[in-house]
This record gives structure tokens, sequence and C-alpha cells, in this order.
């Protein structure tokens, strides 16, 4: 199993090589956004993007209310371990 964490684009870091700056809960980091990218949607317009991402790369858009919901049971989960 895998699991997305959901981050918002902020920032494009190298165009060329599709690096891309995500914002994770207050986290940054730098990400590879290949996988959402094409000649319709090119790094540039990523900007704001909210994404799941997985190992370093953004796997797929997601829109914020979804980005959200997503965050707020990961947190949820999180609370009960340390109940736990």
């Amino acid at each position: 199993m895998c699991l997305g964490i959901p981050g918002q684009i902020i920032e494009i870091t190298d165009a060329t090589n599709k690096l891309a700056t995500v914002e994770i809960s207050g986290i940054k980091r730098q990400i590879n956004i290949a996988c959402i990218v094409d000649e319709q949607h090119p790094p540039e317009s990523c900007i704001g993007d909210w994404v799941l991402v997985h190992v370093g790369f953004a796997m797929n858009r997601i829109n914020e209310k979804e980005a959200a919901e997503t965050l707020k049971l990961l947190q949820e989960m999180a609370e009960l371990m340390v109940d736990y």
C-alpha cells in the first residue's frame, strides 16, 4: 500500500528538470513534478496546484477540498497513535 500526502506547489525551482517546492502542513520540500506536467500543463502553471506526494514525486493533482479532508484524516490518525 502506498500513501500519498497532499501538498501545495508553491514554487518551481527547476523547470527543465521538473522540480518544484511543495508545502505540506507547513513543511517545505523539493519534489519532482514530471508525472503531472505535459504540453497543456507546463511546470510554470503548476504553482498553487494541490498534489498527492509519494516518495518525492507529485503523483497527481487533487482539489483543495480533497487535500483538506485528507490532511484532516491524517492528523486524526496521528492523534490516535499518540494516545495508543
